[in-house]
């Protein structure tokens, strides 16, 4: 089938259509740039970096726009707070926000246009606002509103009428507006904040209207998608459609996809319940690809609940997915499945060969249903399970022939298809290292006092002094550290 979408705008499903074939027009609201990022932050990130792969994979020329917010009161606070300029504040969190995507293997988009790049945009915009009778200002080197009233569709995303707004408004009367639920455009300065000139005195933009002049900008009047979390529906989403179809009289974007929450322990992420996450935070004791997993492993319009076993949960699954392609390339050297029959291939296996088969189409199909990822995870899943059960069959031999191209196949596919969802992006011997030094921080030991220790166990078991032996187990299990013996030596692995 054709990819479907569950459209905000239509609150149904509908097959996607660009506007010119072979090209999507893309846009999601980025960040305000005074602090760190959070685990919410990461989802719509992640969410919408899969959405921008998958379309790629199908095959489309992906202009995607993802802008920063750079001036704003709260980068304004955030500099009075720390003796220093908007200007610095705001470089200061773009590098730290380009830094945590880099850590979770986020592509970059096409663009990213700054606020403050587009000020000439934006001023444009409202002149065009005002002339048509859709702003106002309240009175000389005051601020400039949109008048929602003017606007007859506001509250088509959202579904919240004007009128019932109106009837149960608790909204704190500014002497300025002509309806409560008009919003600024355009800020007037204040003495000491940053400004720009204007038509109507110096200042700086307001919120929503960056979006429209850079949406307008980068990707025309009209484009195709536009994203955000669901907190941006109402107001910030519902007021950029308001001020674009006004000013252009055309549709602003024509397919509208939001995220939902992620809640923590079953309650909403809030720095003052002291369950508020940075993405840096996280990564100390999380691997990128498990927050990933984690994300992706619900639907992206559903809420997630982060809590510490559903993180265990992501990381228990990666490593499974993870520790079977090591165990094919253990197993598996210099073997293609084009040296082979297919005949030959689906006789080493049936069920894992139609498995593999199967997986391109399963997959696709869950992708087009709304970018159904945690279905899309299941059947990589069911890769991963097949081909474990196919290589313990042969337990520590090397597969030749027919077996060694059906493993080569089959873990060549469970990689390609979980890089859609930028999974499995690395080596498995630098995964597991790097799974490996995460976890040791929680024990508080290095490795090199952990093989300290195997080496004092292996003195005593050689000198016959096993209750020795068995202490130095015993003290390591109880720090999480699990000894795994074998012919080959002692191997170590971390469980907490």
């Amino acid at each position: 089938m054709a990819l479907q979408v569950f459209n905000t705008l239509t609150k149904s499903k509908e097959q996607f259509e660009p506007l010119e074939p072979g090209k999507v027009r893309l846009y999601v609201c980025g960040v305000t740039v005074y602090d760190y990022c959070h685990i919410g932050h990461a989802r719509s990130v992640i969410v919408f970096d899969v959405i921008y792969r998958y379309l790629r994979h199908l095959g489309y020329d992906v202009t995607y726009v993802r802008n920063f917010t750079d001036i704003d009161d709260k980068i304004i606070r955030r500099a009075n707070e720390e003796g220093s300029d908007y200007r610095a504040v705001a470089d200061k969190y773009i590098a730290a926000f380009s830094e945590d995507m880099r850590a979770l293997d986020v592509l970059p988009p096409s663009l990213e246009p700054l606020a403050t790049e587009n000020i000439s945009e934006m001023i444009g915009l409202i002149g065009l606002l005002m002339e048509k009778g859709f702003a106002y200002q309240a009175g000389p080197g005051s601020d400039v509103y949109f008048q929602v009233e003017r606007f007859s569709a506001y509250g088509k995303l959202s579904g919240r009428m004007l009128d019932d707004m109106m009837a149960g408004a608790r909204v704190e009367v500014d002497p300025n507006k002509r309806n409560p639920f008009d919003f600024v455009l355009w800020k007037a300065s204040k003495p000491g904040e940053p400004a720009w000139e204007s038509p109507w005195g110096p200042g700086r933009p307001g919120w929503h209207i960056e979006c429209s002049a850079m949406g307008n900008r980068y990707l025309g009047v009209t484009f195709d998608i536009h994203g955000g979390g669901k907190d941006l529906i109402f107001p910030h989403h519902e007021n950029e459609i308001a001020q674009s179809e006004a000013a252009f009289e055309a549709q602003f974007a024509r397919y509208w996809l939001h995220n939902g929450f992620v809640n923590i322990n079953n309650e909403k992420m809030s720095k003052s319940l002291g369950n508020f996450f940075t993405i840096r935070d996280v990564l100390q004791q999380v691997h990128p690809e498990a927050l990933r997993l984690f994300v992706l492993s619900k639907h992206y319009r559903s809420p997630v609940d982060f809590t510490d076993e559903t993180i265990a949960e992501a990381e228990r699954g990666l490593e499974k997915l993870y520790g079977t392609l090591a165990a094919a390339e253990e197993k598996v050297t210099g073997w293609s499945a084009e040296d082979v029959p297919e005949k030959g291939l689906q006789a080493q296996d049936e069920e894992l060969y139609k498995a593999i088969e199967g997986l391109p189409q399963a997959f696709t199909e869950a992708m087009d249903n709304d970018f159904n990822t945690a279905q899309a995870i299941g059947y990589l899943f069911g890769v991963q399970r097949h081909l474990q059960r196919f290589l313990d069959r042969f337990g520590r031999k090397k597969l030749k022939g027919a077996a060694a191209a059906l493993a080569n196949r089959a873990a060549s596919m469970l990689q390609q298809y979980s890089r859609i969802l930028g999974l499995l992006n690395r080596e498995p011997r630098l995964f597991f290292e790097q799974q490996r030094s995460l976890k040791l921080k929680a024990t508080g030991l290095s490795a090199q006092e952990i093989e300290h220790s195997i080496e004092m166990r292996q003195k005593a078991r050689q000198a016959k002094d096993f209750a020795e032996a068995d202490r130095i187990r015993n003290e390591l299990e109880k720090k999480g550290i699990q000894l795994e013996d074998s012919p080959e030596g002692t191997r170590w692995r971390v469980t907490v």
